[in-house]
């Protein structure tokens, strides 16, 4: 018979996403509203005898669409923290789905919001002179409610 050690209860699991203000329908409506105006201008410009200007408003309606497309790429990043009475795993995904795992012991940890919600914070957690910043993407206001939450998290860790 093997004694098999029982799993440890997951005291926090949370999974932090960069914030997209504007949906994918929102950005097709925003485009198509782009190159009707851009149609138009295009348009009054050849009326007038300025045709070679018609490639740079193309352009600039392609520069929009990558730059659009490059941002919605990034919300596929997230970062997921575990916390459990023996460890706070910390598990960064990119955007090219590149995983990183950071491993902290919560009973030596200590949770740092430096600055404020108005002005901007930055959330770290520091354990043995070691330093991790988490939540790089996230607003003042979700930081500290994170802060709230990890601190409320490492406190349960503690008392278990």
């Amino acid at each position: 018979m093997v004694n098999e050690p029982a799993p440890s209860a997951v005291i926090l699991d949370v999974v932090l996403r960069p914030h997209r203000s504007l949906s994918a329908r929102g950005f097709w409506v925003l485009m198509a509203l782009l190159c009707a105006i851009s149609f138009v201008g295009g348009i009054v410009l050849w009326a007038i005898g300025a045709w070679p200007v018609i490639g740079f408003v193309g352009a600039d309606i392609a520069l929009v669409y990558i730059a659009f497309r490059a941002s919605y790429a990034r919300a596929y990043e997230y970062e997921r923290l575990n916390l459990t009475p023996q460890r706070l795993l910390i598990e960064r995904v990119d955007h090219w789905g590149k995983v990183d795992r950071t491993e902290l012991q919560p009973y030596w940890l200590r949770v740092d919001l430096a600055g404020s919600v108005d002005e901007g914070n930055r959330l770290a957690l520091t354990s043995h002179g070691r330093s991790t910043v988490i939540g790089g993407f996230l607003a003042p206001a979700e930081r500290a409610r994170v802060a709230g939450l990890l601190r409320a998290g490492l406190a349960a860790a503690r008392s278990a």
